[in-house]
């Protein structure tokens, strides 16, 4: 049977046993932050089970797309070298939400493998928890299961848990048995490890509620949850071993040994490709894009991991992009997505691939630099840090090569050159304490901010260094009411600042405003007087930065209307920030964006500005609002009810949204974008600004223009050509210079000749040029090179009190005399470092004082390795 037929066969069984069939969730789990990804069937029905949720049938069934390359589940450096390791699968499964239990999804899941797909019972073994006597029972009696093929299994093998606490239970597991010719003990086993028996489904009996002092508590509607790998049950129809010798695969590999001059399809690095091609086409189609954090990070490092196996293969172009219309055409019947968003996924992958090769080659020069210069077998983790952080080798890429080369990583070297790098680079936070972790206080706060800017409300707790106090005076500390006009930082929007002021003269300044669960979290100092729990505050919102933010927010939602007219329906927001000093919008778009185009899209949002319509709000459920067009904002959560706002003519606008805003879009006033770039491979970042700061921004521009024609003596309507004139100017100025430099450096080479001395039959020439720049001084190496014949040359100048180097070596004596490690020696002796190729180097140093006696030295370099 091909995959597909698998998965066909699979879901039409279960539905013709009263399940529904449900889509494949997206790779990036909705709504829970203790996932990466999506990594099983259950993923997307958590919350069933876990009782939070309910929906219209108690049976489902899905094909489920999964990865598993990063965090807790992190398969990503086996992909390649084992046979069924994955960074991207389809979990089959079918699911009980307090229906069916143990006797039917025992009976289900022997009758679709030994009737469905007639599978020999004799080549099928069972195991079970060690305590379940029902499943064992169920087993034994009812399947007739023989107990020669039977194992019972502790709880790291056989006992599923949602975590520490909640829902937990046995499960039984199915293996299947390729046979006595492969290495291998059954389940439970001494050698269980190998290949001859491999688990092909597992079903999960939630029956049990775990509480925090250890305890299992029977649940009231136990349920089931199993998981059916595709590819290990494809591999088993298709007889064949491993995962990558199903028809998927060998189609992908064909496709991929194509594009690389016929590489066999058994070679590990096709294999890489041909898995890596899955995980990150789904993954960009379900919104992932490539970047340096989270998510994104894993998918360059899948990128970039393939494309440096293919490097490995003699791959010359780029190529992997070209594998997407193969994977389409097939999985695209299944999964539609791949369809749709193949020419974005193409685009993608293209420019990952094309921003990687131009420093991929660097990077491998300095691995094999270091690895050259090796005393043992373990590359520095100071090399790893250079490679990861300068040239982009995520650290398992390192690894792949390390391994190739039977070295190991120093991670530990690694982790100190990471922290070290993150202690520099950490930006101190407004206060010292981790609040999330630490206030927990029972029921919610009553947001009123939307109606005022101030209100009177009770103490509800304090806080100082996240532990609750009775009173507190002079501190940094966190203060929960029950009712506030502070609008916590959320969607976006940073949290109002402002002031509580109480009897006395008591006062506190609110320095931020967090939410934290339901709770607003009033974080700042007590300035005066004592603050206590219960006593009545009056809560004083900065209605100044309130409004100012507001004017922001309002037009971010424009902006985002007025990118998805100008440049497509494709363009998304994939992060924003809004607070009394700008606005910064991040949306998906794989080009920057004109100059043209921005000009458009300023002008399309301040055209809502002057038209000054009514913004309004409603609220009502998530269904009502999708029906009115309604979009969702990056990293909101919303409830049952939801906040519809409306804005601009014609409903411009509409978008899901919690924070504050204008009464009309005339009051933003004005509207510039001050900025836009890239941000990462397919975001780009719009900076904004409004209201006031917008007009200030029109008085600046027009002073600077003033003062450039002024300074060129041209009137407003022809500065710019004036400046492009003199701009021109200056370059050809600049070129000439450059030719002249040219010239001079030919010709203090023809001058240098003579001083070079012959230290046994080599040509050693170290001079200092005055004057000289970097350029120049690889120029003239490379003349005096071609000049002196058999030569090692060290070539000097001083440039803002820095030695600068340049070392040349010609090629016929580099096996003896390497420009590198003379670099290194010379520049070491400065106070500095360098280094380079065989031939030619580069460095420097700080010890101005020294460079003589360095320069003098190199014929005593040369000589002791004569």
């Amino acid at each position: 049977m091909k995959s597909s037929e698998i998965r066909q066969a699979f879901l039409s069984y279960f539905e013709r046993q009263g399940h529904q069939i449900v889509d494949s969730s997206s790779l990036v789990p909705a709504d829970d932050p203790t996932l990466l990804f999506t990594n099983a069937g259950m993923n997307q029905f958590k919350d069933v089970f876990l009782g939070k949720e309910h929906r219209d049938y108690r049976r489902a069934t899905t094909s489920q797309k999964c990865v598993r390359a990063g965090g807790k589940h992190n398969d990503l450096e086996n992909v390649g070298y084992t046979a069924r390791h994955h960074t991207f699968f389809e979990m089959l499964g079918n699911f009980s939400f307090g229906d069916y239990f143990k006797r039917d999804a025992i009976r289900f899941a022997w009758e679709f493998l030994t009737e469905e797909l007639q599978l020999p019972k004799e080549k099928l073994w069972v195991t079970v928890y060690k305590d379940d006597s029902e499943a064992e029972e169920i087993w034994f009696n009812e399947m007739g299961i023989d107990q020669s093929r039977f194992s019972r299994l502790g709880e790291k093998d056989n006992f599923w848990a949602m975590g520490d606490t909640g829902p937990c239970g046995p499960c039984t597991e199915i293996f299947y048995d390729h046979g006595p010719d492969i290495a291998g003990d059954p389940p439970g086993g001494p050698n269980d490890d190998g290949d001859r028996y491999i688990e092909i489904w597992n079903l999960v009996f939630m029956q049990y509620n775990r509480t925090a002092d250890g305890e299992l508590h029977a649940l009231p509607k136990p349920s089931v949850d199993t998981g059916m790998g595709l590819e290990r049950i494809a591999a088993v129809m298709q007889h064949v071993h491993s995962n990558y010798e199903i028809d998927l695969f060998q189609n992908l590999l064909n496709a991929a040994s194509k594009l690389l001059d016929g590489v066999p399809t058994t070679e590990k690095s096709l294999r890489v490709i041909a898995d890596h091609i899955r995980s990150c086409s789904f993954l960009i189609a379900d919104g992932v894009m490539p970047s340096n954090e989270g998510r994104g990070f894993v998918l360059r490092r899948i990128i970039r991991r393939a494309v440096r196996h293919g490097n490995k293969l003699g791959a010359q172009d780029n190529f992997f992009h070209k594998l997407v219309g193969a994977l389409v055409k097939e999985m695209g019947d299944a999964y539609p997505e791949l369809i749709r968003e193949q020419a974005q996924i193409e685009r993608i992958l293209l420019q990952e691939e094309e921003q990687f090769a131009r420093t991929l080659d660097k990077g491998m020069r300095l691995l094999e630099q270091d690895i050259a210069a090796l005393d043992g077998n373990t590359i520095p983790g100071e090399t790893i840090f250079t490679l990861y952080d300068t040239y982009g080798f995520p650290v398992d890429l390192t690894n792949d090569i390390a391994r190739e080369r039977g070295l190991e990583l120093d991670y530990a070297g690694y982790e100190k050159a990471m922290a070290a790098q993150k202690e520099q680079s950490r930006q101190a936070s407004k206060f010292g304490v981790d609040y999330n972790d630490s206030i927990i206080v029972e029921g919610s706060t009553d947001f009123t901010g939307y109606e005022a800017t101030e209100g009177a409300d009770r103490v509800k707790a304090v806080f100082v260094e996240g532990k609750p106090v009775v009173a507190a005076s002079g501190d940094e500390v966190v203060v929960v009411l029950e009712r506030t006009p502070f609008y916590a930082e959320s969607g976006g929007q940073a949290g109002d600042t402002g002031y509580l002021t109480w009897a006395d003269g008591g006062c506190m300044r609110v320095l931020d405003t967090r939410k934290e669960g339901s709770h607003h979290l009033h974080i700042g100092k007590i300035e005066q007087g004592q603050l206590e729990e219960g006593v009545e505050v009056k809560a004083s919102v900065d209605a100044s930065q309130r409004t100012a933010t507001a004017l922001n927010h309002s037009a971010t939602h424009l902006l985002h209307a007025a990118l998805r007219r100008v440049l497509g329906e494709h363009v998304s927001q994939k992060g924003s920030l809004v607070d009394p000093d700008k606005l910064r919008f991040d949306f998906s778009h794989y080009e920057a964006v004109t100059p043209a185009q921005l000009a458009e899209i300023e002008a399309m949002v301040n055209e809502q500005v002057r038209k000054n319509t009514p913004v309004q709000t409603e609220l009502t459920d998530m269904e009502s609002a999708k029906e009115k067009g309604a979009m969702a904002l990056f990293g909101e959560k919303y409830g049952d009810t939801v906040r519809v706002l409306t804005m601009g003519e014609e409903r411009f606008s509409v978008e899901l949204c919690g924070g504050t805003h204008v009464q009309r879009t005339g009051d933003i006033g004005s509207f510039v974008i001050v900025s836009e770039g890239g941000i990462s491979a397919g975001v780009r970042r719009i900076e904004a600004i409004t209201g006031e700061k917008a007009e200030l921004w029109h008085k600046q521009s027009d002073t600077i223009v003033a003062e450039l024609g002024s300074l060129v003596k041209a009137g407003r309507d022809v500065v710019v050509e004036k400046v492009k004139a003199l701009s021109e100017r200056n370059r050809q100025l600049e070129k000439e210079i450059e030719q002249l430099k040219s010239k001079l450096a030919a010709s203090a080479g023809a001058d240098l000749i003579s001083q070079a001395k012959d230290v046994a039959g080599i040509k050693v020439l170290a001079a200092e040029l005055p004057g000289a720049d970097r350029k120049t001084l690889l120029e003239t190496a490379d003349q005096l090179k071609n000049k002196l014949g058999s030569a090692v040359v060290l070539l000097a100048t001083v440039e803002n009190d820095k030695v600068v180097l340049v070392a040349g070596v010609t090629k016929d004596i580099t096996g003896q005399y390497k420009a590198g490690e003379l670099m290194k020696d010379a520049a070491q002796k400065l106070g500095g470092k360098g280094g380079g190729r065989p031939d030619m180097a580069q460095g420097g140093g700080t010890d101005v004082a020294s460079l003589p006696e360095v320069l003098a030295g190199v014929a005593d370099w040369v000589a002791a390795r004569g």
